[in-house]
């Protein structure tokens, strides 16, 4: 190893990534010899007159292109775990160039001609399917990236790629400094009446750390959510929800103008690459086959959901009216009056719930259920972290011709919300697994929430909704670490159509919902005992609790996305006005509960402007039919079936992009999805289910 690179926290690519050496100062220098070399690798390909093969295309720009990646994957990720000015200084310098140089990768005609070349020689019938897969999925990405155009659109589509990225990192700054730059101090405690104790000794200890008196409440929404769900007083309810509502709205951080330049920006991209809307681009890569399709899949399931929506409603507007004095319900009434009225009805309250599930006991009970379904381990390990609150794993399973184990993927786990951390959960990869000349380099991956972070000396407690989350992003960790793929482009996530890779996550969360499961990770603060059978089928009993409402804004959301990107949007409006018209017009088709005039939900939502759903929001809703057909599967022989869990294991997380979504699902049912499992555990089973299943 190098001076340069021992002292460069992103050169250093032998281990794990060096959190402890990193400086922003790191960026710059470690960027110039990256880009240098994936530039001399893309140069080597192109010019060479052998005939290509997987060995003299693939294999040396894909070795340049992974340690550039990497580098700047840990870049991009501490930009979102732990941004501060220095760090967002230099990674806005040099995103620019990174972004320029994937763009111009797409853009290659010489690359392009060697993948083509490539398919068409007679060598490609001898490589796996696997790599044939790796090879068909780069040409249609070389058709997506704008290889095939001249002159002029070649040239302002590599402009539009920049003038995106930098789009998109500013819509994403604005949301969190927005998030974080609001906050309200109060002297005592009386306005934060019927709080739960940790949350008023949150926003105690919130005011110390920031060296105030009192109390501070934030956005974060730890310390945002308690105060909408428990909080008596309605004008601070108030309060908050107009300042969470309209985040990134006005001055300096208006998202407006972001958002319509987004939008612009890809309309223009979809008519360079001939197509009639970004939708269609985006749908080019996943399972559904246009936007028309998507649009009729969210219509159906929002007109089989809209009567118990409305249902919904009129028994919340009721009690409210008769048990807690709101004649008027208003959108910072919703969550205090439904936290209340399920309280009523079913005779527990979160609080009460969430007592039970102590952080470490709901980690050993996750991994438990990872250990008896896929027949792995899961133990602590060691190396450097961003944060002293962050953990580290490794995943084992038993080595199949000796003693011991074997590692198979290890996981970084940032549980806590703070400042200079962007909202949400999520994962992402550090590396992927690929086989190498050195042998296999194993999977590591990133799993991110924003919890209440520990009161005091005792553990940080979690809502059930907590757990479910957490459940969640581990069931995308284990499809990016349980891969058995060994080329890098299709293993875990990677190549996995996006309409699909929600299928493991919904798929985990199911298992928050069975009593032994919850058993096993909760126990009572003072008296140790597990959570009793008796509140958990309260419980039960309200997992259906306004799913109508549930289903409704999951919609609303997801065809909001696919309208802003089936049409181009008038350009001579007033900053984001066009958007608020399309917003208001989807509320109008499903919506039976409108938010106030001023709110600016749009401003913050990262997903489709700042993430990877951009006309893919849907996702959620068309991979909750799949992985709840999966998780059918398990009921019907049971939850831990060694045999159903390995077939699971096999068929659909280990397979990775390697194969389509849809083969991958018909290997484990047997059969086309059907949506009779998703209406079932959202109860609307009586519903017929003809035109749901996304096949």
């Amino acid at each position: 190893m190098s001076d340069a690179t021992a002292s460069n926290a992103l050169l250093d690519q032998t281990h794990l990534p060096r959190f402890d050496l990193f400086d922003p100062t790191h960026i710059g220098p470690a960027l110039d010899g990256l880009l240098e070399a994936a530039q001399h690798a893309l140069k080597d390909v192109t010019s060479s007159a052998a005939t290509p093969t997987w060995e003299t295309v693939v294999q040396p720009l894909e070795q340049a292109t992974e340690r550039l990646g990497r580098a700047w994957g840990m870049v991009g990720h501490l930009n979102g775990v732990a941004d501060t000015p220095e760090l967002r200084e230099a990674y806005n310098q040099n995103l620019p160039r990174v972004t320029e140089f994937f763009t111009q990768l797409g853009l290659d005609k010489g690359l392009y001609a060697k993948y083509k070349a490539l398919r068409e020689s007679a060598g490609f019938a001898q490589l796996s399917t696997t790599r044939q897969r790796i090879i068909e999925n780069a040409l249609r990405d070389f058709r997506l990236s704008g290889a095939e155009l001249v002159g002029a659109a070649r040239e302002r589509y590599a402009v539009i790629a920049q003038e995106h990225a930098a789009a998109g990192q500013k819509f994403s700054e604005n949301v969190l400094d927005s998030t974080d730059a609001f906050s309200l101090d109060l002297p005592d405690a009386s306005r934060l009446a019927g709080l739960p104790e940790d949350a008023i000794e949150a926003a105690r200890l919130a005011a110390q750390a920031a060296g105030v008196q009192g109390y501070r409440i934030t956005l974060q929404f730890p310390s945002y959510m308690p105060v909408m769900q428990y909080a008596r007083d309605r004008p601070l309810r108030e309060q908050l929800y107009t300042a969470y509502v309209t985040r990134a709205s006005s001055g300096e951080r208006d998202n407006a103008p972001l958002a319509d330049q987004l939008l612009a920006l890809r309309h223009e991209e979809a008519g360079l690459l001939g197509y009639g809307s970004y939708g269609e681009v985006s749908l080019a890569t996943k399972m559904a086959d246009s936007p028309a399709q998507v649009t009729a899949f969210l219509r159906d399931l929002a007109q089989r959901a809209r009567p118990y929506a409305e249902q919904d409603l009129a028994q919340l507007r009721a009690f409210a009216s008769a048990e807690l004095g709101i004649d008027d319900l208003q959108a910072w009434d919703t969550a205090f009056a439904s936290e209340h009225l399920k309280q009523a009805r079913y005779a527990f309250s979160d609080q009460e719930v969430k007592q039970y599930f102590a952080l470490p006991a709901v980690l050993k009970g996750l991994f438990g259920v990872i250990e008896r379904l896929f027949s792995v381990s899961i133990a602590q390990d060691h190396t450097s972290t961003w944060h002293p609150d962050v953990g580290f794993y490794r995943i084992e399973r038993a080595a199949p011709s000796a003693a011991g184990s074997e590692l198979i993927g290890q996981f970084y786990i940032d549980l806590y919300a703070r400042s200079g951390k962007r909202p949400g959960a999520w994962m992402d990869d550090a590396r992927g697994r690929a086989r190498k000349a050195e042998g296999i380099q194993t999977p590591v991956a990133y799993l991110t929430c924003n919890f209440q972070a520990p009161v005091g000396d005792q553990p940080a407690r979690l809502t059930h909704d907590d757990v479910i989350t957490l459940f969640h992003e581990f069931g995308h960790g284990l499809h990016h670490m349980l891969t058995r793929v060994d080329d890098l482009a299709v293993s875990g996530i990677s190549g996995v159509e996006w309409d699909a890779v929600e299928l493991p996550s919904q798929f985990m969360e199911n298992f928050c919902w069975d009593f032994d499961v919850v058993r096993s990770m909760t126990a009572h603060p003072q008296t140790g005992e597990p959570i009793p059978r008796e509140l958990f089928d309260k419980m039960l009993a309200a997992k259906n609790f306004q799913s109508g409402l549930q289903t409704l804004r999951q919609v609303e959301f997801a065809l909001f996305d696919m309208q802003l990107h089936a049409q181009a949007l008038p350009s001579q409006t007033r900053a984001g006005e066009a958007v608020q018209a399309i917003l208001d017009q989807v509320r109008d088709e499903v919506s039976v509960l409108r938010p106030p005039s001023f709110n600016r939900f749009q401003n913050s939502f990262s997903h489709i402007f700042a993430g990877g759903y951009a006309a893919g929001y849907y996702s959620y809703k068309w991979a909750e039919v799949l992985s709840a057909d999966c998780f059918a599967a398990f009921e019907e022989t049971s939850l831990f079936d060694a045999a159903t869990g390995e077939r699971f294991l096999r068929e659909i997380l280990s397979v990775g992009g390697s194969r389509p979504a849809i083969v991958s699902f018909r290997a484990f049912r047997g059969r086309d999805p059907s949506p009779a499992a998703l209406l079932r555990h959202n109860g609307m089973a009586q519903e017929s289910d003809h035109a749901l299943s996304p096949s």
